[in-house]
């Protein structure tokens, strides 16, 4: 029985995962990280619906799809993180919580990618720990509970 639905949400880029550097993103492909993800939490009644897209338009209408039906959304935004006011309103407006993820430690990078004009508009951030963040996240969320809501 599903009880409980979260949306990973890929931003720019991250279509192309698996082809992109493997010391920074690993070599799986994102159905392969979602399956990984769906099969970790589903003895938890946890169903993980995956959304990608490289348009930020698209980004925002997905942010408030799911913003009532889902019960936690954990969003990489990729390089719009680091410049998209648009969608630091839109997790604004979200009514569930929302954790930025990001595969690599962008605090270890380039100067302009350490600082995400998204993540304050969240309920927390996880950086550099690959496709193992998206599970962090979603536990934490699963830990917190309602605490977690908005």
């Amino acid at each position: 029985m599903i009880k409980k639905v979260f949306l990973l949400l890929f931003g720019p880029n991250l279509n192309q995962l698996e082809k992109r550097d493997a010391s920074l993103y690993g070599s799986l492909s994102l159905a392969e990280i979602s399956q990984r993800v769906q099969d970790h939490f589903e003895a938890d009644g946890v169903r993980v619906v995956m959304r990608c897209s490289n348009h930020e338009g698209v980004l925002i209408d997905t942010l408030q799809e799911f913003s009532e039906q889902a019960t936690g959304i954990i969003f990489n935004p990729g390089a719009l993180s680091h410049s998209s006011f648009a969608l630091h309103d839109a997790i604004l407006d979200v009514r569930c919580p929302v954790v930025e993820v990001h595969f690599s430690n962008i605090h270890a990078r380039e100067e302009f990618r350490r600082t995400s004009v998204t993540a304050p508009a969240c309920r927390g951030v996880v950086a550099g720990l690959g496709w193992y963040g998206l599970v962090a996240a979603i536990s934490s969320l699963l830990l917190i509970g309602d605490e977690g809501r908005k």
